[in-house]
């Protein structure tokens, strides 16, 4: 018998969370201006973004040179309208682009209003990645939000 003793993984509240550059293009579909997009991508950032209206929404980073990454966490924040939302992670390479997570959740305030999810993703050579978000999967009159986006 060979005994290999590992140590854990580290803790994701371990994780180094990537500062966006000031190379990184941000691309929204809508924002409302009291809530933009900085306020849930960078790391001093608070009280999240979102959309301008309602429907489907997207957000995309795309660098000038390839990164890799190994985690995402993304925290949704809902106080006030019960939806199942859903969003969708995809990461494009110089060899395509692929799903990283679909992902559905339901909020039910007061009860529970934050969603928080963390993925390891070992992605290498990322030059864009993006995120879908369906606000309410019944296509109800609900708005896009997103507290924090976070990359290491």
């Amino acid at each position: 018998m060979i005994k290999k003793i590992r140590p854990p993984a580290a803790p994701a509240a371990d994780a180094v969370w990537l500062n966006l550059d000031p190379d990184v293009t941000v691309e929204v579909t809508s924002e409302d201006p009291e809530q933009p997009i900085e306020r849930a991508l960078l790391i001093d950032g608070t009280g999240g973004w979102r959309a301008g209206g309602t429907g489907t929404q997207t957000i995309a980073l795309e660098w000038p040179a390839p990164i890799s990454i190994r985690r995402i966490r993304l925290v949704f924040e809902e106080l006030s309208q019960a939806r199942t939302p859903e969003f969708v992670v995809r990461a494009s390479t110089p060899d395509g682009s692929r799903e990283i997570v679909r992902q559905q959740f339901t909020f039910a305030p007061p009860g529970t209003t934050v969603e928080c999810e963390e993925y390891a993703a070992a992605i290498s050579g990322m030059v864009r990645l993006e995120l879908t978000i369906v606000p309410a999967i019944d296509h109800g009159p609900a708005v896009a939000t997103l507290k924090e986006w976070r990359m290491a």
